[in-house]
């Protein structure tokens, strides 16, 4: 547990969530912010301030209470649309730095984008950006 962090006080009972599922390694509540009916945030109970400092097994944990989140939020609401949201880093759109994803039912023209800039860059550069990658793994 990190002493200032807000998820880590929600997991520890420290303030209170409206807490829609927990196992010994998540917990999915209720986002203040509601951008649509049924959103909801699932965090890894251990402290990891991003994607980077997830251990495997908290990553499949976390995605596992995301699609049992997810399946319920679709009965519950009936949405005709869910994204999963997740981010790293200030540039990315982190505010709360303990990983975590967002289930968001979508509704059309409920307000919420992701746009990018495509760049299209040609086959060569792909298979150079690629290279780098598959070293590294």
């Amino acid at each position: 547990m990190k002493a200032d962090c807000v998820f880590c006080k929600l997991v520890a009972k420290q303030i209170p969530a409206s807490i829609v599922y927990e196992d010994e390694a998540t917990l999915a509540f209720m986002d203040l912010g509601q951008v649509n009916p049924g959103h909801v945030l699932v965090a890894c109970k251990g402290h990891a301030d991003n994607i980077y400092a997830l251990d495997e097994a908290q990553a499949a944990a976390v995605f596992r209470t995301a699609v049992r989140v997810a399946r319920a939020v679709r009965e519950a609401f009936r949405p005709p649309g869910l994204s999963i949201y997740q981010a790293n880093g200030k540039p990315a759109g982190q505010t709360v730095f303990h990983f975590h994803l967002h289930v968001l039912p979508r509704h059309e023209g409920d307000g919420m984008q992701l746009v990018w800039p495509v760049k299209n860059p040609p086959r060569e550069q792909l298979e150079a950006y690629c290279r780098q990658i598959r070293a590294r793994l």
